[in-house]
């Protein structure tokens, strides 16, 4: 099944257009869309998840109208928000139950048996009795995604879901949505760009409302290679080489600032080519936008 969105635009009551024509293909499998706060990742993502409407545009799921066959959609769709509130003084099973509920499980005993494989699922089937209010951030966000497979979906959406996590949780989220985004379309919205490089095999990055690059990720880093150069500087030298340069990247290291420039030829002698990595690709991208 894909997931077709053509030319979609969303302008708010105050001014503010969060997407310009937007235009995706979204196959089978893990989709990375990367942009910064404030790009129009979380109106796309709610425009999908049929929550707000779009000023103009279409969104097609295989032969769904997303825009005008909300109920339809929402039968086969699971949705992770980037803020999942939880009820604190609810245990994990009694929650889910509820939700299974809402979903359309009305019959028990299959929904108990679907309950307790989600839970199974996602890790979670030894706390299942204890309020989510004890839960860890890693683990509200992994119950997250068991409600979100709930009605067996095919098209999941996760927004912004490793923002606060914790090195080891956001390993276990990413074996997790790996290993559900197989065979249904998975769109991981984020601003941490190795997310996507670890998960995804087709991405998009997108700026104020407009998609700017997509591709596979392994391709995209694989067109910059021979073009990102690096040279340590005191910090104090910054404001010359960004007049000189197209620096797209700076961090510091050892009290020290290293630069990434962007030029198809070595700037001068002192630069040396770096092994580019997707977020050369994203900075880059936002730098020519």
């Amino acid at each position: 099944m894909t997931l077709t969105i053509n030319d979609l635009s969303k302008t708010y009551p105050n001014g503010v257009q969060a997407l310009k024509n937007v235009a995706l293909t979204i196959p089978t499998g893990m989709f990375g869309l990367l942009g910064p706060n404030g790009a129009g990742k979380s109106t796309l993502m709610r425009t999908i998840a049929t929550l707000q409407e779009p000023d103009n545009g279409g969104i097609f799921l295989g032969d769904l109208d997303v825009v005008k066959q909300k109920d339809e959609v929402r039968k086969i769709l699971g949705y992770l928000p980037q803020e999942f509130g939880v009820y604190p003084k609810v245990s994990a099973e009694m929650m889910l139950d509820h939700l299974a509920v809402l979903k359309g499980l009305t019959n028990s005993k299959p929904r108990r048996e679907i309950v307790d494989a989600l839970l199974q699922q996602t890790n979670l089937f030894e706390v299942r009795r204890k309020n989510l209010g004890t839960f860890s951030g890693g683990m509200k966000q992994r119950f997250g995604i068991a409600q979100a497979l709930l009605g067996n979906p095919k098209l999941i959406i996760v927004d912004e879901p490793t923002a606060g996590l914790d090195p080891a949780e956001r390993n276990r989220f990413h074996n997790l949505l790996s290993a559900i985004g197989e065979n249904i379309v998975v769109i991981l919205s984020t601003h941490i760009v190795d997310d996507v490089s670890d998960l995804c095999s087709n991405m998009a990055i997108i700026s104020q409302g407009e998609v700017l690059l997509t591709g596979e990720p392994l391709q995209v880093i694989q067109d910059l290679q021979g073009k990102i150069w690096k040279k340590v500087i005191d910090k104090r030298e910054l404001a010359d080489y960004q007049s000189r340069f197209k620096v797209i990247s700076t961090r510091l290291f050892a009290g020290k600032t290293v630069l990434h420039v962007f030029s198809e030829t070595q700037p001068v002698n002192s630069f040396e080519v770096v092994e580019t990595g997707l977020d050369d690709v994203y900075f880059s991208t936002l730098a020519k936008a």
